[in-house]
């Protein structure tokens, strides 16, 4: 027809699209209300506290959290925020962060659990750790810190080590001493904790012999040789490894060989700091507390600095408001110390309130799925807090198990990634019995603590939605322009806050500018701005605000597939498939399209004796795919996968499948938990003759990277 349009290509379309719309076809969830009972103990029932932490009492507000806890010397100034975005909470103020994490609750506390160990041979019994013995521990392990390996405040130490007992126990040690922990997660290569002892100058790395995961005995040890190795060719010399022994009769949990001059078992060295106590250092409220590396695969890796006075009043209030807990409850997070979750609300946000602290060491299905109710029932558990990972592989391998055991939870968090509405609603039927309070916390590691949940006695629950910003957040979805994107508008974009806060990162180790261009620069107008409103932390999710103000998590904005131009978000597409009563797991990936650019590829396992056939369940993805979203989103196939490609945390590999898709090289997998299922998945995508590798594009490379 004469002055039609050419015809365009799916990928010319999809660059007139701004990046930050998301196509969004989500059903809003109908509303679960928080019972009276919890109301009525609850932390936090006074509905003024919105008004307390509005814009108009800001940073003031911040106070309220501060008071939390005991200071050697009261601030002067609550926000220092002359040099935006390097921001100083309660500047002038001094305290220890060990002190008002144990030795502040020995007269009231000092006979009540601090921690509770679980190891994981079921055998063991569990081991309760007092407030007392905590405090005993803490300022032997600090004597030994300090006259043995030398350190002082401000230094840096690494510590890489499993979910034992002795990782808190270091961790409060440095912090008694004002010395910088950089913990990395014990399921990372000697390789990757070398490259972070380089880039954090550390000169002694703490560690343990081995430790328990899925029925084995790992040998850890192997991996402190493979760090001090990397790290020396990264130019960082480890002058000692000081060395947790497992077992405490003696018994070695490793056969790799200690080196002499630089290896020492802490174990066997403590007894000569037997009954030591040390005085804890008074440090300024933004001298460093720790750093946090993110898990990113290319590149430096980026450590996140942490202040001392602003983060722990930050994850103490957090913990007191959102999460509810009160010094007489048992709480359990069954997430990893080694991330930021398990720093803010396994010990520093726990510990700070007095409260009791489980520490599970392996695996939440060993020996068997029913693993995790038998440890609650045991010890009391009434506040638990997981992933949405881990609540969706407790559920495909014992949806019933849940219903065995005698427990009961008052309050139960998920965090780590948005959840799905059918997973929240097994979370909350099967898991919480009908009775426990959820709150869906949004954060990340740069950011310390929650930023929008809702408040468990004052907030109606509503599946697959965060909820609003916590008190004192002011969070707002920018659109690639810099406008706001209205409530109710049904369009998504950048989720951002426009305000500073206590817990949020101090900056980026040894990269102030890298710091600014990843979080500040986009929507930062005016770079020589001294009014933190012109910064806006820009956080790289992608969401959605209802109009009732609470705000969707639709999952980094790097997961998102251009079909045709459309932007869809992968979870929004996995959440589909999860509607489907056979399907346990659901990963979407990226596929090359010459035609619409994108199609998405769908990837499920199953739930344990399910009978229908293939083909039938195949059906059933496409057909809820097309029903919850639309034919737009209609995927090129779906594979049927024995079980997903995942990291040692538990989080599924998109990156691997997204290569196999697209027959690109997968990469190293040797540190997966399960490397075996890649070659597995690979044969049943592309056939036994293993097709060569090309290289794909840039964007999906990327896709679905740790964060």
């Amino acid at each position: 027809m004469s002055g039609s349009t050419p015809m365009r290509s799916g990928k010319e379309r999809a660059a007139e699209l701004s990046e930050a719309e998301i196509a969004v076809h989500w059903r809003e969830e109908g509303y679960f209300q928080p019972s009276s009972r919890f109301i009525g103990q609850a932390n936090l029932s006074d509905p003024s506290v919105r008004e307390r932490f509005s814009e108009a009492h800001f940073p003031e507000c911040f106070r309220e959290y501060a008071d939390l806890l005991t200071w050697d010397h009261y601030w002067q100034t609550t926000l220092d925020s002359s040099k935006p975005p390097f921001y100083n909470w309660f500047v002038g103020g001094r305290l220890n962060v060990c002190y008002n994490c144990v030795d502040r609750h020995l007269p009231k506390h000092k006979n009540k659990a601090a921690l509770i160990f679980v190891g994981e041979p079921e055998e063991d019994a569990p081991q309760s750790i007092t407030y007392q013995e905590l405090y005993v521990r803490v300022n032997e392990v600090a004597a030994l810190l300090q006259e043995f390996a030398g350190l002082k405040t401000g230094d840096r130490v690494t510590i890489h080590m499993p979910m034992v007992p002795e990782l808190p126990i270091t961790m409060l040690a440095c912090a008694r001493l004002g010395v910088v922990h950089s913990v990395v997660f014990g399921g990372f290569s000697g390789e990757s904790c070398g490259r972070r002892i380089a880039d954090s100058g550390s000169q002694v790395l703490i560690t343990t012999d081995g430790y328990y995961r899925s029925g084995k005995l790992l040998d850890h040890k192997a991996n402190a040789d493979l760090a001090v190795k990397t790290a020396a060719e990264e130019g960082q010399k480890v002058e000692k490894v000081l060395i947790w022994r497992r077992f405490p009769n003696g018994r070695s949990a490793t056969s790799t060989p200690m080196v002499e001059g630089r290896d020492y078992v802490i174990n066997d060295l403590l007894t000569k700091y037997r009954g030591r106590r040390v005085a804890p250092v008074s440090q300024p409220a933004e001298a460093p507390l720790f750093l946090m590396y993110t898990s990113g695969t290319t590149g430096r890796p980026k450590g996140c600095q942490h202040s001392s006075g602003g983060y722990l009043a930050y994850v103490a209030g957090t913990s007191k408001f959102v999460q509810d807990i009160h010094p007489e409850d048992v709480y359990w997070c069954l997430a990893d110390i080694g991330w930021i979750t398990g720093h803010s609300y396994i010990v520093y946000g726990p510990l700070a309130l007095g409260a009791t602290s489980v520490i599970y060491e392996g695996v939440p299905t060993f020996p068997d799925p029913g693993r995790p109710w038998r440890i609650a029932e045991r010890l009391d558990v009434n506040i638990f807090h997981t992933s949405p990972t881990s609540i969706r592989m407790l559920r495909k391998v014992g949806p019933e198990e849940p219903a065995k055991y005698h427990y009961h939870f008052k309050h139960m968090t998920t965090v780590g990634e948005p959840i799905e509405p059918e997973a929240w609603k097994w979370y909350y039927h099967s898991v919480g019995k009908d009775e426990a309070v959820i709150v869906d916390t949004w954060w990340q590691t740069e950011t310390g603590g929650f930023l929008c949940s809702t408040l468990p006695a004052l907030d109606r629950m509503k599946p697959g939605s965060a909820g609003p910003g916590v008190p004192g957040i002011y969070p707002v979805i920018l659109d690639e322009n810099g406008q706001e994107v209205p409530p109710g508008s049904n369009k998504a974009g950048n989720i951002c806050i426009r305000n500073p806060w206590p817990g949020l990162m101090q900056t980026i180790w040894r990269d102030p500018d890298r710091f600014v261009k990843q979080y500040f620069s986009r929507y930062n107008k005016d770079p020589k701005s001294k009014d933190w409103h012109d910064w806006p932390y820009f956080a790289g999710d992608g969401a959605l605000l209802a109009p009732d103000g609470y705000y969707r998590i639709l999952g980094r904005i790097d997961d998102v597939i251009n079909v045709a131009g459309h932007r869809l978000g992968t979870k929004e597409i996995e959440s589909a498939c999860l509607t489907v009563p056979e399907v346990a797991e659901a990963a979407v990936v990226p596929v090359v399209d010459e035609l619409r650019g994108r199609l998405p590829e769908v990837y499920v396992s199953l739930k344990p004796g399910v009978t229908a056939s293939p083909s039938a369940i195949q059906e059933k993805v496409v057909h809820a795919i097309e029903v919850e979203i639309g034919k737009i989103a209609r995927p090129r196939s779906v594979q049927i996968v024995s079980d997903m490609p995942k990291t040692r945390s538990g989080k599924i590999m998109r990156r691997v499948l997204a290569a196999i898709s697209n027959t690109m090289d997968v990469g190293d997998v040797t540190t997966l938990a399960n490397p075996d299922v890649v070659e597995q998945i690979r044969t049943a995508v592309q056939g036994k003759e293993k097709k060569a590798a090309r290289s794909g594009p840039e964007d999906i490379k990327a896709f679905g990277q740790e964060h």
